[in-house]
């Protein structure tokens, strides 16, 4: 009997047990970092990465990611926080701490077509992709065997026009208050309004084009008709707006009068699954902030 894939963690991962994350977003003003860097220096965080951006330089945003390192998470950590809303009122910011240790757990929804729930799989496989795949829901029975085979739990949920209400109900069940991150990994259906007011920017589609390019079904199709030289996929946070969502990543490769839609279909799935696997990888190590419908990516 196969036995399931286990993920091989890297050797070369370094101990995440002592360190945290700061993402904070706020208007721009002189001070900032002094602040937040003696902040963390006072209560005995050593700042071993920082990042930051300034949009619009002229009364505009500004955007910092920290990596710090604390001894005693467990009993400092809740006590910067609370001490870190008086800086944070100061500076009118938003502000978000993770802790690395504490892995994300990703829903990954698919329907038939394969190929970016495989990169996902792999990546996780080999310790690239640091999450929990806690759970893979299709509304296709195809994918079972290859995810089980990984040892991931697999939930068929059929959708169809008069089953589609219950189909919903029966994946908010799976997912609510169980789920950090849910992934849309060429996964044809719409996603409904409840889902996103419950997951705010936490949910990643992959679309098949370069937006905003394309918009909707068929988009090769589309491309093909339009005579397009390059191709591309986009990964974007899902909102009301169909496909119009903040972007994380884009990448695009070069066709040809030659290439028919069966040819930018293939060429594009390896832009697809590449691009999707990065913008999952960057939302799990809390390398994006999103403002208004734009993202800053720190990566």
């Amino acid at each position: 009997m196969q036995q399931p894939y286990q993920p091989q963690q890297s050797q070369q991962r370094s101990d995440t047990s002592k360190r945290a994350r700061m993402l904070i977003s706020c208007p721009d003003r002189p001070g900032i970092v002094a602040a937040v860097s003696h902040f963390l220096h006072e209560h005995g965080a050593n700042i071993v990465q920082s990042d930051q951006y300034t949009m619009d330089p002229e009364g505009g945003m500004f955007f910092i990611r920290f990596e710090f390192d604390l001894n005693d998470m467990e009993r400092e950590l809740p006590i910067l926080q609370e001490d870190f809303t008086r800086v944070a009122d100061r500076f009118e910011m938003k502000w978000h701490t993770f802790r690395a240790s504490r892995k994300k757990r990703i829903a990954i929804f698919v329907s038939k077509e394969d190929h970016c729930l495989l990169e996902l799989l792999w990546q996780w496989q080999a310790g690239d992709l640091d999450a929990e795949i806690a759970m893979v829901v299709s509304n296709h029975n195809d994918m079972r065997g290859l995810v089980e085979g990984f040892g991931i739990p697999f939930h068929h949920i059929p959708v169809t026009p008069d089953t589609k209400p219950e189909a919903e109900r029966k994946q908010m069940e799976l997912v609510a208050d169980k789920i950090d991150l849910i992934v849309l990994a060429r996964y044809m259906q719409i996603i409904p309004q409840k889902f996103i007011e419950q997951f705010p920017n936490r949910i990643i589609n992959i679309h098949h084009s370069f937006l905003p390019a394309f918009v909707g079904g068929k988009p090769y199709h589309q491309a093909y008709q339009r005579g397009v030289k390059i191709i591309g996929a986009t990964a974007h946070y899902v909102t009301e707006e169909l496909d119009g969502g903040p972007i994380i990543d884009q990448d695009v490769q070069r066709v040809t009068h030659r290439d028919n839609v069966d040819n930018l279909k293939r060429i594009g799935r390896t832009i697809e699954r590449v691009v999707l696997a990065r913008a999952v990888k960057w939302h799990i190590e809390d390398r994006i902030l999103v403002h208004q419908n734009k993202t800053v990516v720190f990566n």
